[in-house]
């Protein structure tokens, strides 16, 4: 979380995502990670509860994992080829407080959450720029920011061993398996990638990576510590990676 506090004051002008159409900068986007953040606290999300997100690479799962830890929640994404059976374990298991998912997704949703036993509370992400509409039978992902309060306390992180993510496996041998990242461990790989990159400050990167898949490797936080530019990608065509390459 770090890594975006210092990034908005040191470079706020700097552009943070770019999605077709759509352009954010590093200001802008703090500010948008802590709306999220309000909005999960507000939700009764405590610290070390479960938020589960069922997102492709638009930018809200970049805006996810900051506003998750910094309302001291475990940030838990799905991989979204999953079925329904599967996901509702993940949600049970993992006992999600919160989950934010695709629109697109809902009847994926509809069915899990007959395999969980405790209440979730729901978040439909309306991706506009793919054409994407309201179902109208949830809050959206953007009416929750506009509902966050102004002020909340957030939790402190006095534990480098704390856990920041939860993420599971795919299952292909049984049940999934839940494993946990804790906040050193993705702090120091989502350095060591800068290093084993040679990445240099305000890089491009193009999410052809899901960040379903262990973090993106953590890259989330190391494109945002080099103050570089997340190229969200929903779709993994080669028309559409040939078209974001030739565009960003």
């Amino acid at each position: 979380v770090s890594f975006l506090y210092r990034t908005a004051r040191a470079f706020p002008n700097r552009q943070a995502v770019a999605y077709k159409s759509q352009r954010y900068d590093y200001a802008f986007a703090l500010n948008r990670c802590e709306r999220l953040a309000r909005a999960l606290i507000d939700a009764g999300v405590t610290k070390n509860q479960t938020v589960s997100v069922f997102v492709p690479n638009i930018p809200q799962m970049f805006e996810a994992h900051f506003g998750v830890p910094m309302a001291g929640g475990v940030l838990n994404t799905i991989n979204t080829r999953l079925d329904a059976k599967t996901v509702g374990f993940i949600l049970e298991h993992g006992e999600a407080q919160v989950l934010l998912f695709d629109s697109a997704l809902t009847d994926v949703v509809k069915a899990a959450l007959d395999h969980v036993s405790h209440p979730v509370k729901l978040i439909q992400i309306v991706d506009e720029i793919a054409g994407q509409k309201a179902t109208g039978d949830y809050q959206t992902y953007e009416e929750f920011l506009e509902a966050a309060p102004d002020h909340v306390e957030y939790p402190t992180i006095d534990d480098e061993w704390d856990a920041i993510a939860l993420n599971y496996t795919s299952g292909t041998t049984g049940n999934p398996k839940g494993v946990v990242y804790h906040y050193r461990g993705a702090y120091m790989n989502a350095l060591g990638n800068i290093l084993t990159w040679d990445m240099p400050k305000h890089a491009r990167y193009l999410w052809t990576l899901p960040m379903f898949h262990c973090n993106g490797w953590c890259f989330p936080w190391t494109v945002t510590e080099r103050a570089g530019v997340h190229v969200c990608l929903r779709d993994i065509s080669g028309a559409d990676i040939m078209d974001a390459i030739a565009r960003e």
